[in-house]
C-alpha cells in the first residue's frame, strides 16, 4: 500500500472529513471509487466507498458511504489513505511517490553517507527528507532540485549536495 494522505477531522455536520494530502493531485482522488483507510502503524487496511470529495482550502473534503454525520466521521479522525501500488499511475520521469524514497541510502557529493529517508514532511513551499544516521543522528533536507542531485532508484540512493557537518 502507498500512502496518499491522513484523515485529520470532521467537517461540518454530515459526515464530511478533512483531508491532508501527501500528493501533487489530490483533486485526481475524486475519480477513485473505493478508498484504502487504516490506523498508522497497523496494516489492516480496509475498503470504504467514496461518496463525496471536493477540494477545500489547501486540502480536500470527502464523504464517506456509512458515515452520515459528524459522530460518525469522528471514527475516521488520524486514519492514514493508501492505495494499493498496482492502482496508481506511473510516475514522470524525475517523479517519486514518498514511499518509494522511504529507506534510501543518502550520500553527499564527498561520499558520506549521510543517513537513510526515514520519512518525508510537506512544508508548502517543498517536501523535506527526513534522514536519520546510524548514529542515531537527524537531519531534515529540502527535497528540491539544487540539493537533491539524483534520486537513483535501481540502487535505493539519493545523491544530494549538503555537508555533513550542516
Amino acid at each position: 500500500m502507498i500512502v496518499l494522505g491522513k484523515i485529520f477531522e470532521p467537517y461540518g455536520v454530515q459526515g464530511w472529513v478533512k483531508v491532508h494530502a501527501f500528493a501533487d493531485d489530490p483533486a485526481a482522488w475524486a475519480k477513485i471509487p473505493i478508498w484504502w483507510l487504516a490506523r498508522e502503524n497497523t496494516e489492516d487496511w480496509q475498503q470504504f466507498g467514496l461518496k463525496a470529495c471536493r477540494l477545500h482550502g489547501e486540502g480536500l473534503v470527502c464523504q464517506f458511504e456509512g458515515f452520515a454525520d459528524r459522530t460518525a466521521a469522528e471514527k475516521l479522525r488520524g486514519m492514514l489513505i493508501g492505495a494499493p501500488r498496482e492502482t496508481l499511475p506511473a510516475t514522470a520521469e524525475d517523479e517519486f511517490y514518498w514511499a518509494d524514497l522511504i529507506g534510501m541510502e543518502v550520500t553527499n557529493t564527498s561520499g558520506e553517507v549521510l543517513g537513510r529517508v526515514e520519512g518525508l514532511i510537506e512544508t508548502g513551499a517543498n517536501s523535506v527528507l527526513r534522514l536519520v544516521s546510524e548514529d542515531g543522528k537527524e537531519r531534515l533536507l529540502p527535497f528540491v532540485s539544487n540539493v537533491v542531485l539524483a534520486v537513483e532508484q535501481e540502487k535505493a540512493c539519493i545523491r544530494v549536495d549538503w555537508g555533513s557537518d550542516w
